[in-house]
């Protein structure tokens, strides 16, 4: 499996949003990360289902939704339906095991790929019940509610633990502060997923950029 980039439209020029998604699939892209917050779970609001239900129409990029919000099982349904591919949601907006299950079983019921992520002060034991259950990891290497930090290295540190109990197809993903140095100290801890926001949409060149991540 090569290194799937992941580019954030949370950084992306909202003006011109169709033309920033096709701009990144033409330099290399393989999916578009789309960043969900409702201002509770997170100090953020973001982006909605209408807008992922427009971003649906316009391509047919595989979209990598990250649910950062508080009960994440009353959403999976609307976003499956708007046209995600991928729904990943946080294991600290659930109360419990029983919860965290429930939200995993609904998003394959969609027959969508189920993703689960950790914030970096959540210690990675947590997540290890879950790993073989879902596709993918995301490990936050930043707080989660704004494009734009910097990179926490001792959160890289997860990304080992993870790939050593966990089946050789899952995806590891990582987000936060990742640029053409952090993407390497990753991808060297087995990393296999980039999502990079700031790094990207802020370049001159977009294709240069993710060549970087691949590299």
């Amino acid at each position: 499996m090569g290194i799937i980039i992941s580019p954030s439209i949370l950084s992306a020029d909202f003006m011109n949003l169709e033309q920033e998604i096709k701009s990144v699939q033409n330099s290399g892209a393989d999916w578009i990360h789309i960043d969900v917050m409702d201002g509770h779970f997170v100090p953020n609001i973001t982006i909605g289902v209408p807008v992922v239900k427009s971003i649906r129409k316009r391509t047919d990029m595989f979209l990598d939704v990250h649910l950062m919000i508080e009960n994440p099982e009353k959403y999976v349904s609307v976003f499956a339906d708007a046209g995600a591919d991928l729904i990943t949601f946080h294991i600290e907006a659930c109360k419990n095991e029983s919860k965290v299950k429930d939200v995993i079983q609904l998003i394959k019921q969609k027959n969508k790929k189920a993703g689960i992520s950790i914030k970096p002060n959540t210690d990675v034991k947590a997540i290890l019940p879950y790993i073989n259950e879902v596709d993918l990891v995301l490990v936050m290497t930043v707080e989660p509610g704004f494009g734009g930090q910097e990179f926490i290295h001792e959160c890289a540190m997860k990304i080992p633990i993870i790939r050593e109990n966990s089946n050789s197809d899952l995806i590891i993903q990582v987000d936060g502060g990742i640029n053409n140095l952090t993407a390497k100290i990753c991808k060297s801890l087995g990393a296999n997923s980039l999502v990079a926001g700031s790094y990207i949409y802020k370049s001159n060149d977009y294709k240069k950029a993710i060549e970087n991540l691949q590299s």
